[in-house]
């Protein structure tokens, strides 16, 4: 066992350790995710910590994403972020990338069905990251109807930076989507390559609209 492993064992409740231990593989962990319905907080409320998550069973991208890093932590996995920048008028997009012999997947938190879960058949993190360049687009039908929206990815930011307490259950999280924003990011293309890009059609933009789980009334829509 990691030193990391007990520090963060010690800091869960007899009942948090009861539900990560079940959580022994990225695809365990992956269907865990699904079953929670969306957190259609607004955007600009505090983000949850992964024990307000379990608590409330419900969550968007960054906080799946950080309970769905814990989970690793405690089976001795590295507890990893990516967060994948957009253009200022869409959202970015936080994932928990894995390796398993060497190849790269991820386990991902969304209401749509884009930029959800990858196998790990991925080489590097480019590869991983570049796989959801297609799916990323702006999915409302106005003047950037269709658009590519991703436009960087960052180097993989793991949570042992921080004691467990820290980010389990000490307050929001806003601090680590803050955190997020300084990580080195890297393009997802030259900038000479945008004028070579479609825009997704309109079947793509209607099945990107789709939602696993019904908004409760009009917001400003998370991934």
């Amino acid at each position: 066992m990691t030193e990391y492993q007990k520090k963060l064992i010690s800091t869960l409740s007899p009942t948090e350790r009861a539900t990560l231990k079940k959580l022994s593989t990225p695809i365990k962990i992956q269907d865990f995710l699904d079953h929670f319905p969306e957190n259609f907080a607004p955007i600009g409320d505090p983000i949850q910590n992964p024990s307000q998550v379990l608590a409330t069973k419900k969550a968007h991208c960054i906080e799946g994403a950080v309970l769905a890093a814990a989970a690793l932590a405690y089976h001795g996995k590295q507890p990893l972020l990516i967060d994948l920048r957009s253009a200022a008028y869409d959202l970015d997009h936080v994932i928990a990338p894995f390796q398993q012999n060497g190849y790269w997947g991820a386990i991902s938190k969304t209401n749509y069905p884009v930029l959800r879960w990858r196998d790990p058949v991925y080489k590097t993190v480019r590869e991983l990251c570049m796989s959801y360049f297609h799916e990323y687009f702006w999915p409302l039908n106005d003047r950037n109807g269709g658009r590519k929206t991703m436009l960087e990815y960052s180097k993989p930011f793991s949570l042992t930076a921080y004691h467990p307490k820290k980010w389990w259950s000490g307050g929001d999280l806003d601090w680590l989507g803050e955190r997020l924003d300084t990580v080195p990011h890297y393009p997802a293309l030259p900038k000479d390559q945008e004028k070579f890009l479609r825009k997704a059609n309109k079947i793509e933009i209607k099945a990107a609209g789709l939602m696993e789980w019904p908004e409760p009334r009009a917001k400003k829509k998370r991934k």
